[in-house]
């Protein structure tokens, strides 16, 4: 999916990492260049229409960004207005702009300009703590969305963080349903699980949920009796042609600042199933260019993955007409 394809807002930066300096980011391998300039928040294509050096290379100088290999200026914009040296009338010359804004400690840019503001997490709002974790791994952006909304591998490749040691499994109804750019599973039946991270952090569970949204939001809810435990949201996006670069965002209640503290226990718990995730992803990933093109094979509790490769290809998931129920063991 090229970014020129892509209608909603992607987050590329954590709003701390641009301050005085420009910053380069990549979508779908295309660069552009983030910078603050008279206390606004700008992007341009991070090209210098001159002599095509990177425009993050350089610096930001009175509202503008200089070029660091001709001292070009450019605005917010991306109108050119400055040439050094020059005598006379300037060319008009533009960099592409694009729309960027900011929410909850993200930087979000678009393509195309876009009215609604961005989705960050379900807990956005209301008393709660979150706290946001950085990761890139070598996959595509379908296979990282689904590994996040995949319950199955948990039993393998978190065994004792997210899951128990012993192989006991509990049957589970799941329900999937979907609409215009989003699909969800949502699981009935299975009790808190015995991984260190539920045994400390969660209370009891009635329901969890899966969900991805487009263009590329994994959110993952954990519900007690009567309000959320806890959510994960992971913003996606395909860096590079085999990075996706990601953003998860930990939300939970305050409960009288007793977030605060599961939020500080979950983050080093967190940050070993992230390393876990991408050891078997790049794995996963390098044997499949040994190997070449080679077709996986689709399995019958792979309830996520058609729907979000429907959603990815902009297509309307299949469950939106007919949901789908099925029985699991977790």
């Amino acid at each position: 999916m090229s970014d020129h394809k892509i209608e909603g807002w992607v987050a590329i930066a954590q709003s701390n990492a641009v301050r005085n300096k420009p910053l380069r980011v990549l979508v779908n391998g295309r660069g552009f260049v983030l910078f603050r300039a008279d206390g606004k928040l700008s992007c341009l294509a991070d090209i210098c229409p001159h002599r095509s050096a990177p425009l993050s290379g350089g610096r930001v100088v009175n509202g503008t960004i200089e070029c660091p290999y001709h001292g070009w200026r450019f605005n917010g914009a991306g109108a050119c207005e400055a040439m050094p040296g020059l005598v006379g009338t300037m060319p008009r010359t533009l960099v592409p702009s694009y729309a960027v804004c900011e929410k909850d400690g993200l930087i979000f840019f678009s393509a195309r300009a876009v009215d609604a503001t961005p989705y960050t997490t379900v807990l956005a709002a209301g008393d709660t703590v979150s706290m946001t974790v950085e990761s890139r791994v070598t996959s595509s952006l379908a296979e990282v969305a689904e590994n996040i909304l995949d319950a199955t591998h948990t039993h393998f490749t978190h065994k004792g963080i997210l899951r128990g040691l012993s192989a006991k499994r509990y049957k589970v109804t799941v329900t999937v349903t979907g609409g215009d750019g989003w699909v969800e599973a949502r699981y009935v039946g299975e009790p808190k699980q015995e991984g260190l991270v539920s045994r400390l952090l969660e209370g009891e569970r009635s329901i969890s949920i899966g969900r991805f949204r487009y263009p590329g939001i994994a959110e993952l809810e954990f519900w007690g009796a009567k309000s959320i435990n806890l959510v994960t949201t992971f913003h996606l996006r395909q860096e590079t042609d085999d990075t996706v670069h990601g953003f998860g965002i930990l939300s939970g209640p305050r409960q009288r600042n007793l977030g605060y503290l599961k939020a500080l226990l979950f983050k080093p718990f967190f940050r070993i199933a992230l390393r876990q995730d991408q050891h078997i992803l790049h794995a996963a990933e390098r044997n499949r260019r040994l190997f070449g093109d080679r077709r996986q094979m689709m399995g019958p509790l792979d309830i996520m993955r058609p729907h979000i490769d429907a959603i990815l290809a902009g297509q309307t998931p299949a469950v939106a007409e007919n949901p789908a129920v099925l029985v699991m063991e977790l």
